[in-house]
């Protein structure tokens, strides 16, 4: 349990290819505050740069040298209250639930920021850690079922303490971004992320993402290998992680950067950002590879995206691995269809470059010149992935154990909406 008091934060990092992880520098506490966030200010350490393997963490806001860096006034950047690669791998909205319900009797109250990092398990999303100490490297994190993780969760929502024989499993919870329950573990020594349902569900929204999961693998997209699976009488999605790929014998880590930070932009700018700015920067970016390809794979989710109903398609639910010098996109995550209480709906960013948002694919085929694609190619788009919708959505559900009602209750709300064919919001 990390001090009250705690003021400096070492960040560790597995460089590419690497089984351990070595220090590669300090976030202290400035004093000042941003937006009620307490500001950490990040300095490389001396071993670290003297490394002939050493890479920046991210050059836009965190280049290789001496000095101190605050993220209030990195240049071209909105100002943030810690560098956004550093905040990609912090604990997230139910990661600080979890840790609140684990340290505090009122899980309401806000800890401190260098608390979160310092108490959130080790085994986090990337090729980040967070330590007390410069010299010795001590991973956090126990083993626990996936019963227990659900268990876990279900006491969490529900406002309820953490009891000792929970505390593992809570661990696996604190580490990965989100809103809803989810969990870290492995399964018979793969990695996994597990998602569970809320009590506040009406639908079956775990299903419905697995179905979405596996509907994106027929549209030709890059996506995780996923399942549901039954744990403690509810249906569980498990996802493979990407980030922990296997060198040889070894298993390494892969470090992740968010497109909110790609973007260099806070959380509640993310509304005014779109696809047509996040092509921009593919395209006149140098750190990108396979550039054709990039623009291609974003174009299709965006058509997927529309098509499946997933309007929660914010900055964070898009990233990209950075290995020190290239960035490339990661493969596609929390494809969730979300409920549609009416009959419009609108993209969580922006489409067009002037902002035009709403979940319709005409709107896609406006912006297909900003991905370099010409109308009977962006077409050709758009046709391959209704067709693989449709052609497989029944095959989806049966994987996902949806029922005959549930999966009716889905089509044509959800999926394959007829908001998304009309030609005018």
């Amino acid at each position: 349990m990390p001090s009250e008091t705690t003021d400096r934060v070492y960040v560790w990092v597995w460089l590419p290819g690497a089984s351990v992880p070595v220090v590669a520098g300090v976030l202290q506490a400035s004093g000042a505050t941003l937006d009620g966030s307490q500001v950490l200010v990040f300095r490389y350490a001396r071993s670290f740069r003297e490394r002939d393997d050493a890479i920046s963490l991210y050059p836009p806001e965190l280049p290789l040298g001496a000095g101190v860096v605050d993220p209030r006034s990195i240049a071209s950047r909105e100002p943030l209250a810690m560098p956004g690669c550093l905040r990609d791998a912090a604990p997230d909205a139910w990661g600080r639930r979890v840790i609140n319900a684990r340290l505090s009797r009122e899980p309401g109250i806000e800890q401190r920021e260098s608390t979160y990092l310092l108490t959130s398990g080790s085994d986090r999303i990337g090729a980040l850690d967070f330590q007390e100490s410069p010299e010795q490297y001590v991973p956090r994190g126990e083993r626990a079922t996936l019963d227990q993780l659900v268990h876990m969760a279900e006491l969490v929502e529900a406002g309820e303490p953490i009891p000792a024989d929970l505390a593992a499993a809570a661990g696996h919870g604190t580490s990965i971004g989100g809103a809803r329950p989810k969990a870290l573990l492995e399964d018979a020594g793969v990695p996994m992320i597990a998602k569970f349902s809320s009590s506040t569900d009406t639908r079956p929204v775990v299903q419905a993402e697995a179905v979405a999961m596996m509907l994106a693998t027929h549209a030709g997209l890059n996506v995780p290998a996923v399942r549901v699976v039954r744990a403690a009488g509810k249906e569980v999605l498990l996802v493979e992680r990407f980030d922990r790929p296997v060198a040889g014998q070894v298993r390494t880590r892969r470090q992740m950067i968010s497109m909110l930070t790609v973007r260099g932009v806070r959380e509640m700018s993310s509304w005014h950002q779109t696809y047509a700015g996040i092509a921009q920067e593919i395209r006149e970016s140098k750190r990108w590879v396979d550039v054709a390809d990039t623009l291609q794979e974003m174009f299709t989710r965006l058509v997927f995206n529309i098509l499946v109903g997933n309007n929660d398609d914010h900055l964070r639910n898009h990233a990209a691995f950075w290995d020190g010098k290239h960035l490339a996109l990661t493969p596609a995550y929390d494809l969730a269809p979300q409920p549609h209480s009416t009959g419009t709906s609108s993209q969580a960013i922006g489409i067009t470059a002037d902002g035009l948002r709403a979940s319709q694919l005409w709107l896609c085929r406006k912006v297909a010149p900003d991905f370099n694609l010409d109308p009977r190619r962006a077409d050709h788009i758009i046709d391959q992935v209704h067709s693989a919708i449709v052609d497989n959505y029944d095959d989806a559900c049966d994987q996902a154990r949806l029922t005959k009602e549930q999966r009716t209750m889905l089509w044509g709300r959800e999926f394959c909406n007829a908001y998304a064919f009309q030609d005018t919001p």
